[in-house]
């Protein structure tokens, strides 16, 4: 099957989908978009995707995948080795929560279009964007910690020895924190995970670039 994964280099969801692909060991043609200029807004995104977001994973029979968490839960049905889901029903929704404290309640109220919305109709320079940015990562980061830190399932990575769902959406928001130079002497443990998850191929290969651009 050949796939075309239609993202953004710096996107959360976009690194989430190409770690998944990665750990997956599937290839894909890789299309970028630049999200501040509006290439995803443009009538041929939009007929991939009317939402207008990405990623959006296309097939080779045309069928149009979208939403990364969705993406993921389909490779993972579809091609289900490596797992990246425990194959106990309480260790699934372990690692489901923890993803999901992540992708359903850090990244939806700081992705770009909120923080062009606070510039745009609220009057919010970059220093009260990046405080934003900071209050919903940090109220979330601090109860995340704590949970990784007291269970026992927690072992090298989110869930065990072996990195899965949480960790493809913790490395993936990690990096957006250090785009906004946030501080993770605070988190220990998530700190520890990201390390060791950031020298595995699969994830830092997926990662934005060291240094990226402003695109």
């Amino acid at each position: 099957m050949t796939l075309v994964l239609h993202n953004f280099f710096r996107s959360s969801t976009s690194t989430r989908l190409r770690a998944a692909l990665k750990l997956k060991g599937l290839d894909y043609a890789y299309v970028s978009y630049a999200l501040r200029k509006g290439e995803t807004r443009a009538p041929k995104f939009l007929a991939l995707n009317p939402q207008g977001l990405v990623p959006a994973l296309e097939r080779e029979d045309g069928r149009v995948l979208t939403q990364s968490l969705a993406i993921i839960e389909w490779l993972e049905e579809t091609r289900p080795q490596p797992p990246l889901l425990p194959a106990d029903p309480d260790g699934r929704a372990r690692v489901r929560a923890l993803a999901n404290m992540i992708a359903c309640e850090v990244h939806p109220l700081n992705n770009l279009r909120v923080l062009g919305y606070l510039a745009e109709q609220f009057g919010a320079d970059e220093a009260a964007q990046a405080r934003w940015f900071t209050h919903w990562v940090t109220t979330t980061f601090d109860a995340l910690e704590t949970m990784l830190a007291r269970d026992g399932e927690t072992g090298a990575f989110c869930h065990g020895d072996t990195p899965g769902l949480a960790d493809i959406c913790l490395y993936a928001q990690m990096w957006n924190n250090r785009r906004f130079e946030i501080d993770t002497d605070a988190w220990p443990t998530i700190a520890a995970i990201f390390g060791r998850l950031d020298a595995i191929p699969a994830f830092a290969e997926a990662a934005p670039p060291r240094q990226p651009d402003a695109a």
